[in-house]
């Protein structure tokens, strides 16, 4: 029985309980009895066991047309409650065959995700425990032990002492969040009266900043117009001379300058913004500096990878999600900041409802981000640091990074193939790119490569755009994926020239160098 030292020694007293719901029976008010919950989670730890075993001999990308779930499900919700085997049986026979699996060793596309064993069970029980972490009384646990691995983050990633954070649960949230400290720090009148009254104000970002900079834009009423695209170098990089000079051209317009970000592992390319120069600019002329490093974050705690992010250390704020390349269950994405004094000004509030004796002794999480509402998201990531511990991620990691290097290095040895941007991490950005046949037509060429190998369930690819030309692009981060699955990958792409080509036999033979 689990201990609990509040708890008194006498009976239960004077509750109510009729003879038709008795403790332990679900009657018309009570939960699922507590056998009924054995038997039925060991059934479902046993599917999960199963599931993660044998996710590699399933179709990737799910092969259900727009609406075909929604025609195999009741037009009305039960009036009786059903049976859980038949809830469970339904899952397999309708919910299944509608997922695309993030989970397959060769889901390669937009960012390549685990959720890792230590990490499901970790998040099984955040939901038996189901808290709400939004003010320290509610959940101190909850509280104390996110403030603590987000200490274990930061060391990891080798920022220095200063930085704290919280977790939000996704980069979009996490940038949003980080951007309102930097409107609050350029605005600070704007917290009670708004910003319609006031001049106009501008976040710079480069050509590949993340999408979900330009809707922090409009959220925080600056708008999509004041998010200034600053132009990136042949490597995709913004360029920190342009960026100065347009943040002296918008001063001088009265155009009140506000934040900067800069991104390490961009969404098309997964380059490296050059943080420090950046930097240089933002200390310059007063701008709040935010590295996004969502995707590529986790790489900071490989020592040979740390010199992509060298001038992080002076961002105002920082984002990394774990869960993309850290092995932990969607959702789950880590905001630190130097600053969370401004942070907390920027959008905490504290009605009388939410006013405790610990206010300003403890910490309350909700005074760092926008919902109330917290899960216990830290749980898992703690059960991820500690299970896989820092040598082994970096291990993990290094091979990801392998993978991608060999396959990048096979490309670009292969006539035809063309890898549109430097490899740091674990993403390729590359092209089918025939002699002989114009641009447009290579680019109608690559979105038909696209469907084919994600049709076929080999695997899963995304695609970009790069300076107009499609591209697409292949991510490696899965703890499943093995050198076998990119080869895999590599020989359908092949087979796919090769058919274009008029080239006779399948070219069994091309496969991606071994990592090093």
């Amino acid at each position: 029985m689990i201990h609990d030292p509040m708890r008194p020694s006498d009976s239960i007293g004077h509750t109510d309980v009729s003879p038709r719901e008795t403790p332990g029976s679900i009657g018309p008010r009570g939960d699922m009895p507590p056998e009924e919950f054995r038997e039925w989670g060991g059934a479902t730890v046993e599917w999960i066991a199963r599931y993660l075993e044998e996710v590699g001999e399933l179709p990737v990308m799910s092969r259900v047309a727009p609406g075909d779930i929604r025609a195999a499900l009741p037009t009305h919700p039960p009036e009786s409650g059903e049976a859980f085997s038949d809830i469970l049986d339904d899952f397999e026979r309708v919910i299944v065959p509608g997922i695309t699996h993030w989970n397959h060793p060769s889901f390669h596309g937009y960012f390549a995700v685990t959720g890792s064993g230590p990490g499901i069970l970790g998040e099984m029980l955040a939901a038996a425990l189901n808290v709400n972490g939004m003010v320290w009384r509610s959940s101190p646990a909850a509280t104390e032990l996110e403030e603590h691995v987000l200490d274990w983050v930061r060391q990891l990633l080798g920022l220095p002492e200063g930085f704290v954070g919280a977790i939000q649960d996704t980069a979009s949230t996490s940038s949003l969040v980080a951007l309102a400290a930097a409107r609050h720090r350029a605005y600070p009148e704007a917290r009670e009266k708004g910003l319609f009254a006031l001049s106009r104000g501008c976040i710079y970002a480069s050509e590949e900043a993340h999408s979900s900079i330009e809707k922090a834009g409009i959220v925080l009423g600056l708008g999509r117009d004041a998010v200034r695209k600053i132009e990136v170098d042949s490597e995709f990089r913004m360029r920190p001379e342009v960026l100065r000079r347009a943040v002296l051209s918008d001063r001088a317009q009265g155009i009140r300058p506000v934040a900067v970000v800069a991104t390490v592992g961009t969404t098309s390319t997964a380059s490296a913004d050059p943080v420090s120069e950046i930097a240089d600019v933002a200390d310059e002329l007063g701008l709040w500096l935010h590295v996004d490093a969502a995707y590529a974050g986790a790489a900071a705690m490989v020592p040979e990878l740390r010199p992509a992010f060298r001038g992080w250390e002076r961002a105002a704020s920082i984002v990394m999600n774990p869960h993309k390349w850290l092995f932990t269950p969607v959702d789950c994405s880590v905001l630190l900041t130097r600053f969370p004094d401004e942070m907390k000004g920027s959008v905490a509030l504290t009605p009388e409802y939410l006013r405790t004796r610990e206010t300003g002794v403890a910490t309350n999480l909700m005074d760092y981000g926008v919902a109330l509402g917290r899960r216990f998201r830290a749980l898992k990531l703690w059960f991820v640091l500690r299970y896989f511990g820092a040598d082994g991620i970096r291990e993990r990691i290094r091979y990801h990074v392998a993978l991608a290097q060999g396959l990048s290095e096979r490309m670009r040895a292969e006539a035809g193939w063309q890898v549109m941007a430097p490899v740091l991490f674990s993403t390729v950005a590359f092209r089918f790119a025939p002699a002989g046949v114009a641009p447009e037509d290579q680019d109608a060429l690559n979105l038909e490569l696209l469907e084919s190998v994600n049709a076929s369930g080999t695997a899963f690819l995304s695609h970009t755009r790069l300076r107009g030309r499609v591209a697409l692009r292949l991510s490696i981060g899965n703890l499943r994926t093995r050198e076998h699955h990119i080869e895999r990958t590599w020989a359908f792409l092949n087979d796919f020239a090769a058919a274009e080509r008029g080239v006779a036999g399948p070219p069994s033979s091309r496969r991606p160098a071994p990592p090093r």
